[in-house]
Parts: C-alpha cells; sequence; structure tokens
C-alpha cells in the first residue's frame, strides 16, 4: 500500500478533532445557563436554615436525653456531689467546782481526713501529710491512694500548728474538719473521780461515764454545701447549734480544798511511802464532799499515759479491811444498846487473849480498861469483849443502817458495797474480829457515810457529790435521814474521839491541832491474802473538827505504807494538814491559832492561785511534781517579831492579796483574823493609819474578796 503523505495525513487529524471538540463546548454552555437561572441565595439561605435547624433539633433532643429520661439520675449525681447531710454534735457540757470554776471543759480542735477518690495530686497529698503531722511516708501514701474507701481519718485533734499548715495548703482530697476535745484545766485534780472521755467524746470512767448522757451534746442532721473539691461552703440551714450543747454539771467539790488534800497526800507518801493513798473531806452539816483526792495522781488529759490501777476510783471502788476506825461504831451500839457506859471496864488481858483457838493481840499492854480508854488506847481485846457482849445480831444490825454492805447511792460507775457476811455465819471469832475492823470490808466513801452520821448526833444523812441545781438523771435520790443513834450517845462518843486525839496516851495525837478541838480514830488494818492474813497493813485516820459540833469531816487512808504502818503516825499528820488549811480557808480557825500555821495556810492559798492565773493567762497548769511542800512558810519565824519601818500604825492592806498582807502584819507581831473567800484583801479592820498595838491582836481582821 502506498504510504500517505505527511501533510494530507496532519490535515485530516486536525479536521477530526475540530469534530470532536465542538459538542462539549456546546455542553458547556448550555450548563453554565442552567446554573445562571438558579437563584444562589435562597439556596444558601436554605442551606443555613436547614444547618440550623438540624443543630437545634439536635439539642433539642440532647436537652430532652438530659433532663427529662437521664435527667433524675443526673440531678442525684449532682446532689451527692455539692451537698452532704451531715450530724452535728453540740458542745459537751463542762464539770464545775462548787465556786463554778472549770474542771473539764470541750474546746474545738482540727482532725485531719482524706477522700482519696477526691484526691487529685497524690504525692502532694502525702507530702502535706507526711510533714503537717509527722507520720510515715507509706501511712500518708495508703491514705491518699486507697481508692477503695471513700473517707479516711488520719489524724485526729492535732495541734493548732499541724492544723494550720493543712488548712493553709489547701490540698484537694485533705480536709480539715472541726471537732471537740475535752481538756482538764487543772490537770490532776480529782482526776481518778472526774474520769475522762474517748477520742469520740464518749465518757469512759469517773463522772465523765456516769453522767455521759447528762453531758452529751445533742445531735442534729443538717445539710451542707461542698464545692467542686468537697470542701463545705455553708450550711444548708440557718439556726445556730448552740442549743444542742450538753448540759453542765456542778459538784461539790471544792477546788481549793481538793487542793490541800492532794498536795498533803502528796507529802504524807513522800515521808511514809504507800501503795496508794487517798483524802476525803466533808462538809458535815450537809453531807457535801469538798475533796475527793487520791494519790498516785491521774491526768485525764492524758489517759493512755497512766496504768489500769492509777485511773482507778479507788475510794470508791475498792473495799478494805478498815481496822480499829470501825471501833467508834461498836461504841455507839453497845452505849445505844445499854450494854456499856464509857466508864464500864473490861480487862484487856496484858495485851494477849486466846478465844477459842485464835490469839487477839494488842499492839501495847494493858490490864483492865474503862470503854473509854479502850478506845482511846485502840484496844482490840477490849473492843473484843464489848462485841461479844453486844452479841452478832444487834452489831450487824447497826453495821447494816449505817451503810456497810451496800452501796452509798452517789453517781459512782463501779462502786464497790464491800463484803459483809450475814449476821447467822457470823461465829465467835468472826464477831471478835469485826469488833475491830477486820473480817468484813469497806470503802473510803462507806466510811464517809458512816462518821457523817456520828458527826450529825445519829442521823444517818445522805453524802452529795452533785450540787441540786444540775440535771442528775444519774444520780439517785438522796435517802430520807434516819435517825440511828441518840444525840447523847453520840456526844459520848465524840468525847472518847476527842480523847483519842487530846489526851496522853491516845493513839491519833499527831492530828491535834493547838487552837482547835479535834476528835478522831486511828487504825491499822491487816490485809488478807487469800485465806489469810499477809504482811500489807492499810493505815488510816478519821477525824472530826472542831469535834463538840462537827463542821468538817475527813478521812485519811494509806495503802501498804512503808516506813510506819500506824494509822496514828502516817495518817494522822495529813489529817491536821488538811483539816487546818480547811478550816483557815473557811475563815474558822481561832485567834490561838499559831502564827506560823496561818503562814503556812496563806502560802498554800496563794500556790493556788498561782495555778488558776497559769491556766488563765497560759492554759498550764502546774504539775503534781512542782506542787509546793506543805512544810515551813516562806516567812521565817525570825521575821515575825520584826516590826516594819511604821511600828506604831496599822498598816494598809487593802488591795494586796492574802499572803502578802498576812507577811505585813506577821513582821509586826501578829497575824490577823481572816474572813471571807477570794484572793484579795478588800476591808480590814481597824482603819489604816491608827495606832497599832500588839496587846490587842484579836482585833485586827483582814476580809477577803474575788479578783474582780
Amino acid at each position: 500500500m502506498a504510504r500517505m503523505k505527511p501533510t494530507v495525513a496532519l490535515r485530516n487529524d486536525r479536521a477530526g478533532r475540530n469534530k470532536r471538540k465542538r459538542p462539549v463546548v456546546a455542553s458547556l454552555r448550555e450548563e453554565r445557563s442552567v446554573f445562571q437561572r438558579v437563584n444562589w441565595g435562597k439556596v444558601r439561605l436554605w442551606g443555613v436554615s436547614l444547618l440550623f435547624a438540624g443543630m437545634w433539633l439536635f439539642l433539642l433532643a440532647r436537652a430532652y436525653q438530659i433532663q427529662i429520661i437521664r435527667g433524675p439520675r443526673y440531678a442525684e449525681e449532682a446532689r451527692r456531689a455539692q451537698v452532704t447531710t451531715e450530724v452535728a454534735t453540740g458542745r459537751r457540757g463542762n464539770i464545775l467546782d462548787r465556786k463554778g470554776n472549770v474542771l473539764a471543759k470541750s474546746v474545738e480542735a482540727g482532725s485531719v481526713a482524706v477522700r482519696p477518690g477526691m484526691v487529685k495530686d497524690p504525692e502532694a497529698a502525702a507530702a502535706l501529710l507526711r510533714s503537717a503531722l509527722n507520720i510515715p511516708a507509706g501511712k500518708a501514701r495508703v491514705a491518699v491512694t486507697d481508692k477503695s474507701r471513700n473517707f479516711v481519718w488520719v489524724k485526729r485533734k492535732v495541734n493548732p500548728r499541724a492544723a494550720e499548715a493543712v488548712r493553709k495548703a489547701a490540698v484537694p482530697g485533705v480536709y480539715l474538719l472541726s471537732e471537740y476535745e475535752r481538756v482538764y484545766p487543772f490537770k490532776h485534780l480529782a482526776g481518778q473521780l472526774l474520769g475522762f472521755v474517748n477520742v469520740d467524746g464518749k465518757g469512759i470512767e469517773g463522772l465523765e461515764l456516769t453522767f455521759n448522757e447528762v453531758l452529751s451534746g445533742q445531735q442534729k442532721r443538717r445539710v451542707m454545701q461542698r464545692d467542686a473539691a468537697g470542701r463545705r461552703l455553708h450550711s444548708g440551714e440557718t439556726d445556730e447549734l448552740g442549743d444542742l450543747t450538753g448540759d453542765n454539771l456542778r459538784l461539790t467539790i471544792d477546788t481549793q480544798v481538793q487542793f490541800f488534800a492532794e498536795s498533803a497526800l502528796t507529802n504524807g507518801v513522800g515521808a511514809f511511802g504507800a501503795r496508794w493513798a487517798a483524802c476525803m473531806v466533808v462538809d458535815a452539816p450537809s453531807g457535801e464532799i469538798l475533796a475527793w483526792a487520791e494519790y498516785p495522781f491521774f491526768n485525764p488529759n492524758a489517759p493512755g499515759a497512766a496504768n489500769f490501777f492509777t485511773r482507778r476510783n479507788k475510794s470508791a471502788m475498792d473495799a478494805l479491811e478498815q481496822g480499829s476506825t470501825i471501833k467508834p461504831f461498836l461504841m455507839a451500839a453497845a452505849l445505844q444498846e445499854g450494854i456499856i457506859t464509857p466508864e464500864s471496864t473490861y480487862d484487856c488481858e496484858k495485851g494477849k487473849w486466846k478465844l477459842n483457838s485464835r490469839i487477839i493481840r494488842d499492839t501495847s499492854p494493858h490490864a483492865v480498861l474503862s470503854a473509854k480508854d479502850i478506845l482511846k488506847v485502840s484496844s482490840n481485846i477490849g473492843s473484843a469483849k464489848i462485841g461479844l457482849k453486844l452479841g452478832s445480831p444487834k452489831y450487824h444490825s447497826y453495821l447494816s443502817r449505817l451503810g456497810f454492805g451496800d452501796r452509798t447511792g452517789l453517781p459512782l460507775a463501779g462502786e464497790n458495797k464491800g463484803l459483809m457476811r450475814a449476821a447467822k455465819h457470823w461465829n465467835e471469832v468472826d464477831l471478835a474480829s469485826a469488833s475491830f475492823g477486820q473480817s468484813f470490808s469497806a470503802t473510803i466513801v462507806q466510811m464517809a457515810q458512816a462518821y457523817l452520821c456520828l458527826a450529825n448526833d445519829g442521823v444517818k444523812k445522805s453524802l452529795r457529790l452533785v450540787l441540786p441545781e444540775s440535771r442528775t438523771d444519774a444520780e439517785a435520790p438522796p435517802r430520807e435521814p434516819e435517825r440511828i443513834f441518840s444525840p447523847e450517845v453520840m456526844q459520848q462518843v465524840r468525847s472518847m474521839l476527842r480523847s483519842a486525839v487530846e489526851d496522853t496516851g491516845g493513839t491519833g495525837q499527831r492530828a491535834r491541832i493547838e487552837g482547835l478541838v479535834v476528835g478522831g480514830k486511828s487504825g491499822t488494818a491487816q490485809k488478807a491474802s487469800g485465806k489469810t492474813y499477809g504482811d500489807g497493813r492499810v493505815a488510816s485516820f478519821v477525824g472530826m473538827v472542831p469535834v463538840e459540833e462537827p463542821r468538817y469531816l475527813v478521812i485519811v487512808l494509806l495503802d501498804e505504807p512503808e516506813k510506819n504502818q500506824y494509822g496514828g503516825v502516817v495518817a494522822a499528820p495529813i489529817f491536821k494538814n488538811v483539816a487546818l488549811n480547811t478550816m483557815a480557808y473557811h475563815g474558822l480557825l481561832p485567834e490561838s491559832t499559831p502564827v506560823q500555821a496561818l503562814l503556812e495556810v496563806e502560802r498554800q492559798k496563794q500556790a493556788l492561785t498561782n495555778l488558776e492565773v497559769a491556766e488563765n493567762t497560759s492554759s498550764v497548769v502546774t504539775s503534781a511534781q512542782e506542787y509546793p511542800a506543805s512544810s515551813t512558810s516562806g516567812v521565817a519565824l525570825a521575821d515575825v517579831s520584826k516590826s516594819d519601818s511604821k511600828d506604831n500604825i496599822v498598816p494598809s492592806v487593802v488591795g494586796l492579796n492574802v499572803q502578802k498582807a498576812v507577811e505585813i502584819f506577821a513582821r509586826k507581831g501578829i497575824v490577823p483574823k481572816i474572813n471571807g473567800e477570794g484572793i484579795l484583801v478588800v476591808r480590814q479592820q481597824p482603819e489604816p493609819g491608827t495606832p497599832f498595838s500588839v496587846d490587842d491582836a484579836g482585833k485586827y481582821i483582814i476580809w477577803l474578796g474575788d479578783k474582780s
């Protein structure tokens, strides 16, 4: 085939391409004409409208889903996250002494807790707990990372410095919560009587336990709002919680008399040693207990630092055989029954007497003694013979009516009723030993109850520990007074008790107070050890002052004294110290009381004032080891005879504290009579500047008042 020329082929190719292009251009022109005819403004408008309509439909559907379908669930979750219901507990009531001094109170304290689910930075939270609370790193890490627990107490009732550190850090998930902490401002003063509370503020022992329902603050639920971090914002209720505060408890205890008793016990145990010791002071006319002291002391601010024995209220919980302090009740029963008179005589067998198979001994040998002298010298043999003559049924009946073998009715948790078998179980030896205070046991509070009958002319009155204005649901109502002995018999018994202290040969001579008429009875009892008696002894002294018309009853007991075992030696001086201070404190000392004794009283009163001032200014009270000793006053005897620069005129002491005022008068050679209560001199007689004379010492009087 002949080849085509190139020129002709090119021409044909171009012609073909031109034919193909013409239809494409035409179609494009047609499309352009269609688009030009569309109203694109409307298209955009409708498009935007549809878009917004779709969005609104979606939002409405979503809102319906959230608020209608899932609304209740989300609302509950929000409520749990933002609002919480907590139980608000009011402040625990205060325990006060008879004059309104606070013995126990509740103060706000910060406690640290963690909600692990709210912790955003575990490392920061753990570091805060380690540094602020001084806890181990492992414990801090577990507290903030343990998601299995919703709430964890880390440390409760922390010190103010730690609380402030946690508050300022404001770490999410770590909370500083407000609680109440129990504080005892006078530390160990009446510690065993007051008892203590646990970390939740619930009474565990002592009056805190007995009156827990009275003292406890009431509880009330309230709604609290909190932010996203879980911190409380404000209460959903506007009412205050002051009405939830527990009731106060006002005791008959007098803080200053309590101080005298504890100070005397400190010195007595320091001189003679003892396993423990106790002292109780009772206002005889009313039966109100002014002091309830036990040594070793117990500080309820730190209950964990003391063992169970120290914390025990042993005056009410421990029953011991009391020994010869029981003998006045034997004499009273025998006199009441007409078995004896004070002058009835008995042969005391030269200090050794065999009854059946038992040997009864006296400390000192005596022959024939009158009943009065039997009590004075504390003859066991003479007492046993009187008891045998009286008989078991009658003697047991009097002891029972006096309260032995039964609880006193005081609001005391765990009070021991003692041990006294029925009279039908007493043989001759039992009766004889019971006559001088062995073979049955009693508590100190039972002894106080019984001696209160002797002090009130034979009428049995109830002891009181709580003043009437307190709400005392936990206290038994006082019993009706019961006459057990006649007034004539009581005068005879109290005369015997006076002889035991005042007369030569009496076992209580160390309780004698110059210028006062004192009556009392010492006791030394063997302690039972299993079925026999061991080497341990109980030394005691019970006395009344003044004995003719008793104003105060003081009971002292030392369990297992070490250096001497006789109550007349180790317990009687403690009685003397407490009785002297108590009488002086109430302005009842006669003018003949020695100068140095009065100065010692004022020094001890000022010592307690210093304790109160320290507590009010720095919340720190002197500890037991810092108590002043009951030795000679700081004013030397030589200074008493010295004169100040103005011998011939009465000095001005109004506005001075009582110690300084007494010292000023003492330098002139006299001690003024002290009336009233308080620590400052508010009035004096004669007026300052009037002529001064030592011969008229009895006319110088100062009156005391409050600090204000």
